[in-house]
């Protein structure tokens, strides 16, 4: 069965911490990795292979959709020309590792509707053998795709075409109908979920876990952010950047990523968006996760790892058409890679928790080792942060350094009255001599290495995060040359290779967008920052997902989805300009 694709801003996300599923416009889910977020797909059209889940009107429709608010719960919405049809859909919660329960219940809300239901589930991105099902007594579907154990309730009625089975459903006015899919990589229970019990479990998790947050701006967004940031977290703490790999980015000389993947750098960015928000979940679980890793790895601390806290496994390209523009890779090369701002970000993350009262007695003990890292390793040329899909060669990036500085000072600033303060304040003061040394720019703005004049708007963040003061000469600098040089009607791009206009360019950076609210906030120029807010919370689709890129002149986003830095940036906007 064929599952054609839609543009990035069309899906939507379904997600409950261990997995995430893509959904389109026409209720076809076409990715779902099983059991875990970087496990082979069950689901994986959205990429070129094989494999997904569709419920879609039978006859002419308009699609929609929308999140019931404070949830990653979906409507499908589609007005046809006997009514309106509704699909609910959700990942349940509470979530299970090895076990997926994957919730749809079809309403006929206006007038009667008739629907085609489509299961074509594949193992290993649909290159895998055949899948086989049948047909319990009791009407119930058993199938193994690969080590996939499925159980699908709700459809006996359903045959084969092909290897997909289909089901044509019929509701009255005002009917409901429940689907419930479960997927296993162990034996499957006894006996089945019962719709109605997983609904309401569904329902009471999300209002748990999502607070009200009308403390912020854009209550309702900054709430979708939250739950975004909840639905890409794992029950371990680790929160992996985006659900999907292999959509491609503006830049194509290297191959699309995999970013299913902990970022320590996106984790710092979530707990920073929790503080701000004041609530402390989410910074919880970033902690946690952050603290084993420097426990365990040290002065070797990796940029990502696996929602295990395992290595990265290497790169693997597929045999596979990939989205159109991408290629579908299985790993990222981030494994080889050193960042060092990775443990200045680990350092701001652990002085917030501190700030909260909530680093326990593990926190003090990884706080050393990642000074110690930075006091080792400070000299060392890293590949920093990325750049809109960029692999960064080595160097010595002003940026990494920085997010250094602001790190040490967090700590110094909670470690008052103890030798580590002084220790952190006397590192920062002789990296920021350093930095100050070879990478401030004749002009007075930061520049992004000792031998790249170019500025780079990443480099806002140093005084927000408090790196140096707002009114240094340096900030308000920088500050004024990423005005000129790499703003463009209220987006900003992260650095300038050429002289070509935006929208021919690498596309907007809205990870710089947000810092650029921010730091037109720390100036006190309020209405700059909420043009720039407003701007980049634009940059999105009808389901409210963000990818790291938009594509001004498409208007629409590029790369992986949804982009968990993104979301926590947006979050800590909508906090700190309120």
């Amino acid at each position: 069965m064929s599952f054609p694709p839609h543009a990035p801003q069309d899906y939507a996300l379904l997600a409950d911490g261990e997995r995430g599923a893509l959904i389109g416009p026409q209720g076809d889910i076409v990715w779902l990795c099983s059991p875990g977020w970087h496990d082979n797909p069950v689901f994986a059209a959205l990429i070129g292979g094989r494999g997904g889940y569709a419920v879609t009107p039978h006859s002419r429709h308009v699609p929609g959709g929308h999140y019931e608010d404070g949830t990653l719960i979906w409507r499908s919405h589609w007005d046809t020309a006997e009514g309106v049809t509704e699909c609910r859909e959700a990942l349940a919660l509470p979530a299970e590792p090895g076990r997926l329960v994957l919730l749809r219940q079809l309403r006929a809300e206006e007038g009667p509707t008739h629907v085609r239901v489509v299961l074509d589930p594949y193992a290993d991105h649909g290159r895998g053998i055949a899948t086989t099902a049948h047909r319990a007594d009791d009407g119930v579907w058993y199938l193994n795709a690969g080590k996939h154990r499925l159980r699908w309730q709700g459809v006996p009625a359903a045959g084969f075409h092909g290897q997909s089975l289909i089901a044509d459903l019929v509701l009255k006015p005002g009917e409901r109908h429940d689907l419930v899919l479960e997927c296993s990589s162990s034996p499957l229970p006894r006996t089945g979920p019962k719709a109605e019990q997983v609904w309401s479990a569904t329902e009471e998790a999300w209002r748990r876990a999502v607070p009200g947050l009308d403390r912020t701006i854009a209550g309702k967004d900054a709430r979708h952010a939250y739950a975004v940031l909840r639905g890409l977290t794992h029950h371990g703490g680790g929160m992996v950047a985006a659900a999907t790999t292999g959509l491609p980015e503006p830049v194509r000389a290297r191959p699309p990523r995999d970013q299913r993947y902990v970022w320590i750098r996106d984790l710092g960015y979530a707990g920073q968006a929790a503080a701000a928000a004041e609530t402390p979940e989410l910074l919880d679980a970033a902690v946690r996760f952050v603290t084993e890793r420097l426990l365990t790895d040290g002065p070797h601390l990796a940029p990502a790892y696996t929602v295990h806290g395992t290595p990265v496994p290497d790169r693997r390209d597929l045999e596979l058409s990939g989205y159109p523009g991408g290629s579908g890779p299985a790993a990222d090369r981030v494994r080889k890679q050193f960042q060092l701002d990775s443990f200045g970000e680990a350092l701001l993350l652990l002085a917030a928790a501190e700030r909260w009262q909530r680093l326990d007695t593990a926190g003090w003990p990884a706080v050393e080792l990642a000074v110690g890292a930075i006091a080792e390793r400070r000299s060392e040329p890293d590949t920093g942060l990325d750049a809109g899909g960029r692999e960064q060669a080595p160097r010595l990036w002003t940026h990494s350094r920085l997010t250094c500085v602001a790190g040490l000072r967090a700590v110094a600033a909670v470690a008052t009255g103890l030798p580590l303060a002084d220790t952190c304040e006397r590192l920062a003061d002789a990296l920021l001599a350093d930095v100050s040394a070879t990478c401030v720019h004749p002009y007075g703005h930061w520049q992004r290495t000792p031998d790249d004049p170019g500025a780079d708007a990443a480099l806002l963040l140093a005084a927000v995060r408090g790196a140096l003061p707002a009114d240094d000469p340096r900030t308000r600098a920088t500050l004024a040359c990423c005005r000129v040089r790499l703003a463009d009607d209220y987006f900003m791009r992260r650095f300038r290779d050429d002289d070509r206009p935006l929208e021919d360019a690498e596309g907007a950076s809205l990870l710089c967008g947000f810092a650029m609210a921010l730091a037109e906030h720390q100036q006190g120029r309020r209405a700059d920052a909420y043009r720039w807010f407003e701007r980049n919370r634009a940059a999105c689709g009808a389901p409210g997902l963000y990818a790291e890129v938009f594509d001004t002149a498409r208007r629409q986003p590029r790369g992986n989805l949804p982009r968990a830095l993104v979301h926590a940036l947006l979050l800590e906007s909508a906090a700190r300009l309120a």
